[in-house]
């Protein structure tokens, strides 16, 4: 059962932010995105198609978008394998991740990071992310004992597994989005040694 504190932390720990966005695109841009992010889910096909009528220069970052969304299962699936493999304790009776139910919010929290991530991308913008959230992010993390080192490196696999989706020439740019959300992982990570 969740405490109070819980809840009020799960619900003001909202990551992503578009304020910075207003100069780059007019407000039905970001309320497109900011809709998709208050529903906590990926950008619709519909969406995508409406985004780039209003900002054609996102034709082609919304198609990374949409490949990493076309692809999330596996890439999720594969970094939460890879955890597994270098923490296969983690799971079981006494784990950081035990019960089943723990375990399924960690991997759900990686479905989350890497829609997070896919705005950031879609809307060409390494700025996707709100510190306030974050620090609430990192409160709900410690509150809930949320084992750091096992969900940065889930944010390094899904960023490994997801610029696997693309040539070469693509994955040093798209890295910058992945890294600013590692980046803030870490630095949870620190300040909790």
């Amino acid at each position: 059962m969740l405490t109070d504190k819980v809840k009020e932390l799960i619900a003001k720990s909202r990551i992503v932010s578009f304020a910075g966005w207003q100069e780059q695109y007019g407000r039905e841009v970001i309320n497109i995105f900011q809709q998709a992010d208050d529903e906590g889910r990926y950008l619709t096909d519909e969406e995508i198609e409406q985004i780039v009528t209003l900002a054609p220069q996102l034709a082609d970052s919304t198609t990374q978008a949409r490949l990493l969304r076309d692809n999330l299962q596996q890439i999720v699936a594969q970094a939460r394998g890879d955890v597994l493999a270098v923490y296969p304790q983690i799971t079981q009776p006494g784990g950081d991740l035990y019960p089943p139910a723990r375990a399924e919010a960690c991997w759900r929290d990686f479905w989350h990071f890497l829609r997070c991530i896919t705005y950031g991308i879609a809307g060409r913008s390494t700025k996707y992310t709100s510190e306030v959230g974050l620090r609430y992010m990192e409160q709900l993390y410690r509150e809930l004992k949320v084992p750091l080192p096992a969900m940065v490196l889930g944010l390094e696999k899904l960023k490994f597994y997801s610029l696997q989706q693309f040539e070469e020439p693509q994955r040093k740019d798209l890295a910058l989005y992945f890294d600013r959300l590692i980046r803030a992982m870490k630095r949870f990570s620190s300040t909790n040694d």
